[in-house]
């Protein structure tokens, strides 16, 4: 993998979060290549009111070819990489100076987007939408951050619908929060009239599929039985590592997550960084990924440009905002005391999705 233009080259694998802000900031001072296997940028963050309102669907879906003004987009996927050698499906073999592995995790669909075109995806998400509003009884697996704001969502919107969550945890939100916030989220989940069923494991997964209208019946541990026209998985995290080979595949975790130093350089490999939910340096999540990504942005610039220092990353504090529809929510900010209450989440959220911060990012056709 040469430059064009004497400039060292970077190749960016995974185009979410973490993967564009690298590609944008590194764009006018390195020969930048960015792949992915879709046509373009998924907002995850606004999947679930997409759901319930389709129209958002025109809004969180960013082409890449738009991302860069001197680098280049190439839609592929990474098969096999191993050291900085990267091995594409299509069978072009790229070995750049700098690699940043930014191929984050899979979720259940509809909170991530599993179709690579865009046009598919949002015709799949329509017809979970079409589903939904046949449904009467609406069940959620799954108690954490994306359970709870998808039932929210569907509440908000659907008031009269019947949903339920079911989790096997004694609590709703498991992880490092306060319990004042679990405590909001479940009061604002009742006042909606959400039913939330903790300590309750289900024996197996329902036979019909998720976001498809059917005939849904779980059973607990207990022998209760729970009836719904339609199911969501809200749980079932994997990191995206499976293409590591050599020094790469042994810097991988059992769980997938991929083990990187102070300055998210990968263990073991040289001139290989890796930034979000791919690596074990924080907790999944948007926030952590675009302190990494900026991170590694700025050490990579320090290293083309001769200047500056090199920067070890630090763990971030905690920033959650889980939306209950427009109105709703709550959430856990370092910048305030206390728990954030349903008007903070609701305006720095719930409203906006957060979709114009990230559609700026995509201004090269504006700007060329």
């Amino acid at each position: 993998m040469s430059s064009t233009d004497n400039r060292p080259t970077v190749l960016v694998l995974g185009g979410g979060y973490a993967g564009i802000k690298v590609a944008k900031a590194l764009d006018d001072v390195a020969d930048v290549t960015l792949v992915a296997p879709g046509d373009a940028f998924t907002h995850n963050s606004a999947a679930w009111r997409a759901l319930v309102e389709p129209e958002w669907l025109e809004r969180i879906f960013l082409p890449y070819d738009r991302l860069l003004h001197r680098g280049r987009f190439v839609r592929d996927r990474a098969v096999a990489v191993d050291g900085r050698r990267v091995t594409l499906a299509s069978g072009q073999v790229l070995e750049p100076d700098h690699l940043v592995l930014a191929t984050g995790t899979g979720y259940p669909f509809p909170a991530k987007v599993d179709e690579p075109d865009a046009a598919t995806a949002r015709a799949k998400v329509r017809l979970a939408h079409e589903a939904l509003l046949d449904s009467d009884r609406v069940l959620v697996v799954g108690a954490g951050p994306a359970g709870l704001e998808l039932a929210g969502e569907i509440k908000a919107f659907h008031p009269d619908k019947t949903v339920t969550i079911v989790s096997a945890g004694d609590d709703v939100m498991p992880g490092p929060f306060d319990q004042g916030l679990r405590d909001e989220l479940r009061r604002q989940l009742d006042k909606l009239g959400v039913e939330v069923r903790l300590n309750s494991p289900v024996r197996t997964l329902p036979a019909a599929p998720p976001t498809a209208r059917g005939d849904v019946v779980v059973t607990t541990e207990s022998g209760e039985e729970l009836t719904a026209d339609v199911w969501y998985q809200a749980f079932g995290v994997s990191p995206a590592s499976g293409f590591l080979r050599g020094t790469l595949a042994a810097a991988r975790r059992d769980d997938g997550y991929l083990r990187v130093d102070a300055h998210l350089r990968v263990d073991g490999a040289d001139g290989v960084y890796a930034v979000g939910d791919l690596t074990d340096a924080d907790r999944d999540g948007i926030g952590t990924a675009v302190a990494q990504a900026e991170l590694v942005a700025a050490n990579l610039r320090a290293a083309i440009t001769g200047t500056g220092e090199q920067a070890a990353y630090t763990r971030q504090p905690i920033v959650i905002a889980v939306p209950l529809g427009p109105d709703g929510g709550a959430g856990q900010l370092p910048w305030v005391e206390g728990i954030a209450g349903a008007e903070l989440i609701a305006g720095l959220k719930g409203r906006t999705m957060l979709v114009e911060p990230w559609a700026a990012l995509f201004d090269a056709q504006a700007q060329a």
